[in-house]
């Protein structure tokens, strides 16, 4: 649920004025759509609630050809809502309840799905419980998939899952979180990914918002620039950055070319209101493939 107001209000500030709009969220369900629509086939595992919310996600994924079979109802929480202001600058603030998020467990996860051998990728990120995380990226790094871990919302993370994650895509603040250093710039980037190198992880992108990506990898350390937009609404813009980072792996890309396809998406996404809606297709990009 957003509201596009002239500015963030502080602790106990009241403002009036301003434009409500709703749309369906998440950053997993996000991320799938973003996907879905640069040209992934794409199966969605998530929990939502027996309830409004939750039946129209299932109709809205499948109208973008997302595979729903893995999603699951919660019987007592209701669906993940998220309240979500928006200033004149594009910025935004955000607080989410979990409900059914919150409890998706690992028992919730069928094992065929990491042993049918049909899935390349596993997109995850942290609005469901850590210890599903971690299941998820064990089963699958012993599947031969590639992890990609978007560390949102920011947290610490225990070592096992970092261990068994080869691309992680954390924002400045995510990073900082994750290393204990703050991020102004470039080189302060450089420095976080080294250390997210050294706690395990294979592959990093750190992103910067409009000035890029920093990317460290076998053969390639520095800032991949962003697209120069006038932005509107960065809600969801994180999502459709690694939606699109995973299709260009999965077309066969390298990560230095993933995160430049991404960073495309990304731009495109930040100028239009809303997190799904603002999710790009793949001819928008004016490319016929990652």
């Amino acid at each position: 649920m957003v509201i596009k107001t002239r500015k963030i209000p502080e602790p106990g500030e009241t403002i009036l004025g301003g434009t409500f709009l709703m749309n369906p969220g998440g950053k997993g369900a996000n991320q799938a759509v973003a996907a879905a629509r640069l040209g992934c086939k794409v199966t969605f595992i998530g929990k939502r609630g027996n309830d409004l919310f939750g039946n129209q996600t299932i109709g809205l994924l499948m109208r973008e050809d997302i595979d729903t079979r893995y999603i699951v109802k919660d019987p007592v929480l209701p669906s993940g809502v998220a309240l979500i202001t928006v200033d004149d600058e594009g910025e935004n603030s955000i607080v989410v309840a979990p409900g059914s998020n919150g409890n998706l467990l690992p028992e919730d996860i069928p094992k065929k799905i990491f042993e049918s051998g049909k899935f390349g990728i596993l997109l995850l990120q942290l609005e469901i419980p850590i210890e599903t995380v971690e299941y998820c990226a064990i089963a699958a790094t012993e599947k031969n998939m590639k992890v990609i871990l978007n560390p949102a919302p920011a947290r610490t993370l225990p070592e096992t899952l970092l261990r068994n994650i080869w691309l992680a895509t954390p924002n400045e603040i995510e990073a900082e979180a994750l290393t204990g250093i703050i991020i102004n710039g470039a080189a302060d980037a450089e420095k976080a990914a080294s250390r997210l190198i050294e706690m395990g992880i294979e592959n990093v992108i750190i992103t910067l918002g409009p000035e890029g990506a920093w990317l460290k990898t076998d053969g390639f350390n520095g800032l991949i620039p962003g697209v120069k937009v006038e932005a509107v609404d960065t809600t969801g813009a994180g999502d459709v950055f690694n939606g699109a980072v995973a299709v260009a792996l999965a077309m066969g890309k390298e990560l230095r070319e993933a995160v430049g396809f991404a960073n495309k998406a990304a731009a495109i996404s930040v100028t239009r209101l809303g997190a799904q809606a603002s999710a790009p297709y793949l001819h928008e990009l004016l490319l016929e493939e990652p």
